[in-house]
């Protein structure tokens, strides 16, 4: 034991206890006392706590270091004896600072017996409040330990635990002596591919600290139970020389980010369905709004999708469980590769056997989840070689949703998501019925135009003329072309009536609206005109009494053009009725408008019709027509007119094989509205014999 004799030199600071504990920051003093009740060791310690130097203490009675006793044996002299009867003591006793202050001190006294000396009593002393201090955070050190709700570890430089709570124990669902000595790798069990385990080592490695990193895992003890950790890790070797390792701290976060992603998803789902409403039903076509609920779902969704409706015998039929199920796929899409794409190829009649998965959910009428695998390919394809190809196609999950309106199963619509992905939960069983729901909607409005419009297109073309009539002087063709499917059917009609007297009349006309009411108001005014042009063929009167028919039938807007071409005379009588003028192409290549007086149109009354008399050279083109042809949204309609003018100026060919030149020229993306186009050749009756035109 060092000691400090006088006029040695003092030893630097205190002793400390050993570094890397609580106690490495509370001053400890060395001192020793004699039997006789002198100081015989002054450690360099005693000092700092008792202010005397070591020459000064050494000199003087142990009795010196404490307040003086009133009666009895002092506190030096209690500290000799019980150090020598009972071997060790330890406990608190008031001592004396040099200047005059007086402060709690603990002590820690033994016997100790050197060679040739007598014994001595050796005394560790260390401030009552140090000792207080360090007692508290070694309390709260344990409390923290064994009461703290998160999990505390520490791992050794190998890592490997050495210390844990039992809240880590609980959480792992292994106690903690089956912790200790081992990997943490054994207990967390990550399938990141080490990623953990690399964090721990950086640390360890002084990496510096990591917080609040989310950790996936398992554990043996809760083999079936996926877990989501925070995880703080801290380095112990760098505290002050103490033993190295990792420190770390452990929160179970599963809940939160479970809340946390299901609110994410539930977002998503909302977001998937808001974009899916705005791009559904856009057309009133039955097969698009069959392909853009399939886009509308990929790749967000699922990784592949079909639209199939079936084919009933008649509407009213009754869905049937023991019997094969039919359908026509008309709209498939996929982002897996081959052969993915063959197996869900659109436009493909399918046969479902009875107790299939269709059946099942038909039955139902509620959407239905299924795994992929060879009991669902042997029950819900017929197919051998189909279902094979369903097996390899990457497909792991599906689920399968009715496409039910107006109480009426149009078909389903199938949604099938990659075996890489998580499959299908119930939250996107009830996001599959809402997409299917609002898109069963649009497909049954689609439908239903679809319906009308084809009886409406039935009856415009029952209506009008299957060919015109064929007559030596006048060489006709004649072009009808519907509107797109985003558009109803209209009122455009054309004519062509031999008269009894070698006159040909030409008309055209437009009812104005679309739909059933148009078509049919059209073939009213294309019969009553043939009537009336048989018996009176003076075009003033023959619109006259069109008129008075259109305000009969409650026709309130209608035009139309009515040409009477005598060919004896070569003169034509023309009368509008609100209708955009003929042109006349010249055997010169000339063109120019003819009978522009427009007038007003049928079904207003009141207003007397006028008729132009014109002349037509022999081989002119009389050119009628209906304002699709010349009028298209953002063009002036004058634009539309010179460029009729200028593609007829070049009809010298045959004229069949003009008009479609001249339809295709002008309409290159199809009609958008009804369009109808008449060419007529004239001939004149005592014209001399020449080349006869090609027809």
């Amino acid at each position: 034991m060092p000691s400090d004799q006088p006029g040695e030199t003092r030893a630097p600071g205190p002793i400390r206890s050993e570094p890397g504990s609580l106690l490495e920051h509370v001053p400890v003093a060395v001192l020793g006392f004699d039997t006789a009740g002198g100081v015989r060791y002054w450690g360099p310690g005693a000092q700092d706590l008792f202010g005397h130097p070591a020459a000064t203490a050494l000199s003087r009675p142990a009795a010196a270091l404490f307040p003086a006793s009133p009666r009895g044996p002092g506190p030096a002299e209690r500290l000799v004896e019980r150090a020598l009867t009972l071997g060790y003591w330890r406990g608190r006793l008031p001592v004396l600072h040099r200047d005059g202050t007086v402060f709690d001190c603990g002590f820690r006294v033994f016997p100790v017996t050197g060679a040739g000396e007598g014994e001595v009593v050796m005394a560790l002393a260390s401030r009552g409040d140090e000792l207080e201090r360090v007692k508290t955070n070694l309390a709260f050190l344990d409390a923290l330990f064994e009461t703290c709700p998160i999990g505390l570890l520490m791992l050794d430089e190998d890592l490997r635990y050495v210390h844990l709570n039992q809240a880590l124990a609980d959480m792992d669902g292994i106690p903690v002596r089956d912790h200790l000595g081992r990997d943490p790798a054994d207990i967390m069990i990550t399938a990141d591919g080490g990623e953990f385990r690399r964090m721990l080592r950086a640390v360890a490695d002084g990496g510096g600290p990591l917080v609040g990193a989310l950790v996936g895992m398992r554990t043996p003890g809760r083999p079936d139970v996926d877990q989501v950790r925070s995880v703080s890790l801290f380095p112990l070797s760098g505290a002050a020389g103490s033993r190295p390792g990792v420190g770390g701290v452990l929160i179970d976060v599963t809940d939160r980010e479970r809340a946390r992603l299901e609110a994410t998803a539930a977002r998503r789902r909302l977001a998937l369905l808001d974009r899916a409403s705005a791009r559904i039903g856009t057309t009133l076509d039955v097969d698009t709004t069959a392909r853009e609920l399939v886009d509308a779902a990929m790749p967000e969704f699922c990784d592949g999708s079909v639209v199939e409706m079936v084919e009933w015998m008649y509407p009213s039929e009754a869905f049937d469980p023991d019997l094969p199920l039919i359908t026509r796929r008309i709209a498939a899409g996929t982002v897996l590769p081959p052969p993915a794409p063959a197996l869900l190829s659109a436009r493909d009649r399918v046969t479902y056997p009875p107790g299939s998965s269709i059946h099942r959910m038909l039955s139902t009428g509620r959407p239905l989840r299924a795994t992929v695998d060879e009991e669902f390919a042997a029950r819900t394809v017929g197919d051998p070689e189909r279902a094979r190809r369903l097996l390899d196609s990457g497909l792991g999950s599906i689920v399968i949703a009715p496409l039910i309106a107006r109480g009426h199963v149009q078909g389903f619509t199938i949604f099938g998501r990659s075996a890489a992905r998580p499959a299908f939960t119930g939250e996107d069983l009830g996001l599959a019925g809402e997409l299917a729901s609002r898109a069963a909607l649009c497909l049954d409005n689609a439908r239903l135009y679809s319906r009308v419009q084809d009886i409406s297109l039935t009856l415009q073309r029952a209506l009008l003329p299957p060919a015109p009539d064929a007559t030596a002087h006048v060489s006709v063709a004649h072009r009808y072309l519907p509107g797109s499917r985003a558009i109803e059917v209209g009122g455009d009609w054309y004519d062509v009536i031999a008269l009894p007297d070698g006159q040909v009349a030409l008309v055209v006309g437009d009812v104005m609206g679309h739909g059933v009411l148009a078509a049919a108001s059209m073939g009213r005014l294309r019969i009553t005109a043939r009537a009336l042009a048989r018996h009176s063929p003076d075009p003033e009167g023959l619109l006259t009494e069109l008129d008075a028919a259109a305000r009969d039938a409650g026709i309130e807007l209608a035009t139309c053009l009515y040409a009477v071409y005598d060919p004896r005379t070569g003169h034509a009588r023309i009368a509008n009725a609100g209708h955009p003028p003929p042109l006349v192409r010249h055997p010169d290549g000339t063109v120019e408008t003819v009978g522009d007086v427009l007038g007003v149109p049928l079904g207003i009354g009141g207003v007397p019709f006028r008729s132009t008399r014109v002349r037509l050279p022999d081989g002119a083109v009389l050119a009628l027509y209906t304002d699709g042809l010349v009028e298209a949204r953002g063009q002036d309609i004058d634009e539309g007119l010179d460029a009729l003018r200028a593609e007829l100026a070049r009809a010298a060919g045959p004229l069949e094989r003009e008009a479609d030149r001249i339809l295709a020229a002008l309409l290159p993306d199809g009609a958008t509205d009804d369009t109808v186009l008449v060419l007529a050749r004239i001939r004149r009756a005592d014209a001399e014999d020449g080349e006869p035109y090609e027809e």
